[in-house]
């Protein structure tokens, strides 16, 4: 009797399994063959909505006063080999950057923003200690001076 019950028992969970798939291939199916308007969703664009206007690709200029913190330094030989393989490698990365049209211009501009930040921390890894000393002191000064400029100037009486 025993056997016979616990034999009931494990048609009924082999049932409910059995019930239970049916029942997601008979959702997926039901879906994948629902028309996209009766999920309300549609390809052709509505007449309000226009597509997104693709974003320049002209590559964003540098702040021309970030490049002076390394200009004036005196490089190696081994530096200036060094310093130029990762121009040339953060270049390609670049061009790639602005010719990929999935990019909107945000994207492109961040990403672009980040390239140069990362290529100028590689570029500043190869100077010597006394290098980034004098470009640190080089950005130090540059920041004091932004900060003044943004300073209100104190009203006249």
């Amino acid at each position: 009797m025993k056997k016979h019950t616990e034999f009931v028992k494990g048609m009924r969970m082999n049932r409910k399994r059995f019930a239970r798939g049916v029942a997601v291939a008979a959702g997926f199916f039901f879906l994948c063959t629902v028309p996209e308007s009766a999920r309300g969703q549609s390809n052709t664009p509505s007449p309000e909505s226009t597509p997104p206007k693709p974003a320049p690709v002209a590559r964003t200029r540098r702040v021309p006063s970030k490049g002076d913190d390394f200009a004036g330094l005196k490089y190696t030989d081994e530096q200036k080999e060094k310093i130029q393989e990762i121009h040339q490698n953060f270049k390609s990365r670049m061009d790639d950057v602005v010719k990929d049209k999935k990019l909107t211009a945000d994207q492109r501009d961040a990403m672009l923003e980040g390239y140069v930040r990362m290529e100028r921390g590689q570029v500043y890894n190869v100077l010597t200690p006394e290098q980034q000393k004098e470009v640190r002191e080089r950005i130090r000064a540059r920041r004091v001076a932004e900060q003044e400029a943004k300073k209100p100037s104190p009203p006249k009486k």
